[in-house]
């Protein structure tokens, strides 16, 4: 029955993944949604979203995962903010990588028009690309 509800539902609203004014003048997303996202589904957005990241990255870059964690977490970090599609476009920042010059990869994060758009990101990301590998990863420190 519930499936049959949800195929019905998606018929009459429609689907917009951007939020729209519908016929009342009311901010509405997804399929006729009003509602303002909760933290948990925002979560679970992320979490979905972060998913997409972490397969595509190692399907177009496979020598990714064999980095050491930080290294993963980093570009998986950026690889949200900008999608794989601009993460792909460190080209000098990937060589440093494939040759584990980190010093150099963690310079290139910062010669670039993401460092000026998000700068306090960038250098935090960055300063956690020069350094030695390590198991933890807190870019609130």
């Amino acid at each position: 029955m519930k499936s049959s509800v949800i195929n019905s539902l998606k018929k009459h609203e429609g689907f917009s993944g951007f939020s729209y004014k519908d016929t009342l003048g009311f901010p509405t997303i997804g399929f006729g949604t009003k509602e303002p996202l909760t933290e948990f589904e925002a979560e679970m957005l992320l979490n979905h979203r972060l998913d997409i990241c972490i397969v595509e990255l190692l399907r177009r870059e496979p020598f990714t995962d064999t980095l050491p964690h930080d290294k993963k977490m980093i570009l998986l970090e950026m690889a949200y903010q900008m999608g794989v599609d601009g993460l792909l476009k460190f080209k000098k920042m990937f060589k440093a990588l494939k040759e584990s010059d980190y010093e150099l990869a963690s310079k290139e994060m910062l010669d670039s028009k993401w460092a000026i758009q998000t700068p306090v990101r960038a250098k935090s990301l960055s300063k956690l690309m020069k350094v030695e590998p390590i198991n933890g990863f807190d870019v609130i420190n």
